[in-house]
């Protein structure tokens, strides 16, 4: 039996990249998959048709992460779609770097609403329904920089930073309904987001890596399948690196 066999996944922001990976993953692990992206455009609906190739059951929803009035409403839309949730993976997040004397507020408050204000407004959202069947598991995307800080960053390390206090607190109060809440801190890995790096900068990174490259978003996507299934059932509120020995 495949390790997801008869879950449901939802899936924020995985039309792309390590979304994307982990939609995959635990397609090919039996879930069916519901995710969600601001735009279901054509990449979206490509990821819809390669997931659902897999044998199960897949859609995509347009929806606006931040937005929280959005987000129970396709939560119930899911609902409607897949009769349960069993696994919530908290995965939508923009950068918008620069130095904090430099910053505006706008970049600021974007990175918050995208980072982290969309993982309360979609945990709200399912926790309720996961209490009912005493049982799930949801996973924060976090950030080997939300442990450890980075220059130019300062938005998105707290945003990150908070999604390890948002999955700490949670484990603590949902865990006696059978729900478990843990977090993914992936350092470097090679998404289109850090391929638009220069190849100095990513090179520089590499050398700081034990490992001495840079991560794959299947490296994040085989580490949040374990977190999904009854391989971590004993496993809530932790923080897994998926780093390469960058944060020792």
């Amino acid at each position: 039996m495949k390790l997801l066999e008869g879950k449901t996944a939802l899936i924020t922001g995985a039309a792309r990249g390590i979304g994307k990976a982990i939609a995959l993953k635990y397609a090919s692990e039996g879930a069916n998959v519901a995710f969600t992206d601001l735009s279901i455009d054509e990449a979206g609906e490509a990821t819809e048709r390669e997931i659902a190739s897999l044998g199960v059951k897949c859609k995509g929803y347009a929806s606006n992460a931040a937005n929280f009035d959005e987000t129970h409403k396709v939560v119930e839309e899911i609902l409607n779609d897949f009769g349960r949730i069993d696994i919530l993976v908290n995965n939508a997040g923009i950068t918008k770097d620069g130095l904090m004397m430099r910053m505006t507020e706008q970049q600021w408050d974007a990175v918050i609403n995208v980072n982290l204000k969309s993982a309360f407004n979609f945990t709200h959202a399912v926790t309720p329904v996961m209490m009912r069947q005493k049982a799930g598991s949801i996973i924060n995307m976090s950030s080997v920089v939300g442990v450890s800080g980075n220059a130019g960053q300062s938005n998105y390390s707290a945003s990150k930073a908070g999604m390890i206090g948002l999955t700490k607190s949670m484990a603590k109060e949902v865990g006696s309904r059978g729900i478990r809440v843990n977090a993914i801190a992936p350092g470097f890995i090679i998404t289109d987001m850090t391929a638009a790096l220069s190849e100095e900068v990513r090179n520089e990174w590499a050398k700081q890596i034990p490992l001495r490259r840079g991560g794959t978003p299947d490296d994040v996507a085989n580490t949040a399948v374990y977190l999904a299934s009854e391989l971590s059932s004993y496993v809530s509120g932790q923080v897994i690196h998926v780093c390469g020995g960058m944060n020792m």
